[in-house]
């Protein structure tokens, strides 16, 4: 994929990276990234992964934006209240990078449509707020084959981490899945729901913006993946904890 010269200069402070340079820069360019959610964790994904240059971004969203959103969800401005977060967001996106295709989807991920979506991509991330979705999200990349950095967030603390079972790593051995991390779901209704409990906005951002960076690395196949971590963060205390875990 080369890159123009409105690309090059836009893009040069990756391309000044020896990690990145022009090559990792055309494979970011090359990349077809779909992100489930358009919210909290979404929206600084989206926005990250704009900026950074990923050729395609898909995103999978069936909701509209709505006044209680904006304190997190940057992407959406006051004015795009109830309108649909896809069309929102890709409002934001083209204005930020008229460089990269946005493909909406607006509707949920599903049994019925996940295998047409999710196959049709290189990474995906999960930014939704319910177990169903990356369970769902999780059993599908597995079966297609593709890159999935999944998070969650509480009301002060949050998660991450990548799955890629189909990859091998350095030992020969194949990497966990998500059911190596947590074998079942949670009972409905165990925990609250972010309306019910609510939740600190800027955590949303620095997790979100951790994951749109896992991609990335994943893409450009820089640095150490998070395969196999499980990567921790307390808001309050301003602590990471990482916990290790291996395929069953």
């Amino acid at each position: 994929m080369q890159l123009s010269t409105e690309e090059l200069e836009r893009y040069a402070r990756h391309i000044v990276l020896a990690d990145i340079g022009g090559a990792g820069q055309q494979k970011l360019k090359a990349a077809k990234v779909l992100v489930i959610g358009a919210g909290g964790l979404g929206s600084p994904v989206l926005q990250y992964l704009a900026a950074a240059g990923i050729g395609t971004l898909g995103i999978v969203d069936d909701d509209e934006v709505s006044l209680s959103n904006l304190q997190r969800q940057t992407i959406h401005k006051t004015k795009a209240h109830g309108k649909l977060k896809v069309e929102s967001a890709k409002v934001f996106l083209e204005a930020l990078n008229p460089n990269v295709k946005i493909e909406l989807h607006p509707y949920r991920l599903t049994q019925e449509n996940g295998d047409g979506l999710v196959s049709a991509y290189d990474v995906v991330a999960d930014g939704s707020d319910n177990f169903d979705t990356r369970y769902l999200s999780a059993d599908l990349c597995e079966k297609h084959e593709k890159i999935l950095v999944t998070a969650a967030v509480g009301q002060f603390d949050a998660s991450i981490t990548t799955l890629k079972p189909h990859i091998k790593d350095m030992e020969g051995k194949a990497y966990p899945r998500y059911r190596d991390i947590f074998p079942n779901r949670p009972p409905e209704g165990l925990l609250p729901t972010c309306e019910e409990a609510g939740i600190l906005g800027a955590l949303t951002g620095i997790i979100g913006s951790m994951q749109a960076l896992e991609i990335i690395k994943e893409i450009t196949n820089t640095g150490e993946s998070l395969a196999g971590r499980l990567l921790l963060y307390d808001a309050k205390s301003t602590r990471f904890q990482e916990i290790g875990y291996k395929r069953k």
